[in-house]
């Protein structure tokens, strides 16, 4: 605990999976957070949360795509606290489209949305942390498409790989000030069992679309060598780590939470030999919000 204390730190998209996780757990260590969200009622959501247990938080809606917007959230998290620590962001546009169908106003919207928010809210940022005296840290929340090819994902990996150069790089501009840029990457994440890939887990009549693009729950879970998804606490530790003094050397790095997918061999398949199936993986575990544990994915039969 109190691993942030004394510090102010800004998420950028922060509803109640990944970035409201993010923003409760940095709340949790210690940190004033300025809850940020285009949506204005999910960043409300998770400020009045944050608020509910005792945290210090604010809501400021806006979009990091834009920056006037990204301009005022800064600056509210500097005029409410007095400076500016750390930032986490994820922001961007995801767009799936075999390269044969890819329409160019879509290539053009989807392709420079994560490196735009990811400029945006870096610069913004750092010149807060310099004008404030704060050798902060800017943590960007990219995704296995960065490293990877992914068909159907054209505009998608194109646009985080694009994410993580530009952190890179950043690193090295803002390091002479103190201030450090570095980047977590998970795979599919556990959640998306109860929102994206609803479909497939819970309708027993679920059919696979006949593309080759498409792979299951099931292929997916049995090429991770931790044999679960991770959860948004995985992604919420390594960025608390990130923005800690603990990492005060750390800058330009890449933290996988994808349980070894990463750097496995590529034809291993770890889920066949731990006798890993998704039926009974879903069946394990619960819905998560904030972090905590609500009600299981399939109600008991009791």
């Amino acid at each position: 605990m109190n691993r942030l204390e004394n510090k102010v730190a800004i998420v950028f998209g922060a509803g109640p999976n990944i970035g409201g996780t993010i923003a409760h757990f940095f709340a949790r260590e210690g940190a004033k957070v300025v809850v940020s969200d285009q949506n204005a009622d999910a960043a409300r959501e998770t400020t009045e949360f944050l608020a509910s247990r005792g945290f210090e938080a604010v809501d400021a809606a806006g979009s990091a795509l834009l920056e006037e917007d990204v301009e005022r959230i800064v600056e509210t998290a500097v005029e409410r606290f007095g400076q500016l620590d750390a930032i986490v962001n994820m922001a961007g546009k995801i767009h799936w489209s075999s390269i044969l169908d890819m329409k160019l106003e879509e290539w053009n919207e989807a392709l420079p949305s994560f490196p735009t928010a990811g400029m945006l809210t870096t610069k913004h940022a750092a010149r807060a942390m310099i004008k404030t005296g704060r050798r902060g840290s800017i943590v960007h929340i990219l995704s296995t498409a960065a490293h990877f090819g992914e068909a159907s994902g054209a505009a998608y990996t194109s646009a985080k790989a694009a994410l993580l150069s530009l952190a890179r790089s950043a690193a090295m501009d803002l390091a002479c000030d103190g201030i450090r840029v570095n980047t977590v990457t998970p795979c599919g994440m556990e959640h998306n069992l109860w929102t994206m890939m609803h479909d497939e887990v819970f309708n027993p009549d679920f059919r696979p679309p006949d593309r080759p693009s498409f792979y299951s729950r099931d292929d997916y879970l049995k090429n991770i060598p931790l044999t679960r998804f991770p959860r948004a606490s995985d992604l919420a530790w390594a960025a608390v780590f990130l923005a800690s003094e603990e990492s005060s050397f750390c800058t330009g790095i890449d933290i996988p939470v994808d349980g070894g997918l990463r750097h496995k061999y590529p034809t291993w398949r770890p889920g066949d030999h731990a006798r890993t199936n998704i039926n009974d993986y879903v069946r394990s575990i619960r819905k998560t919000a904030y972090g905590e544990e609500c009600e299981p994915l399939f109600p008991s039969n009791d």
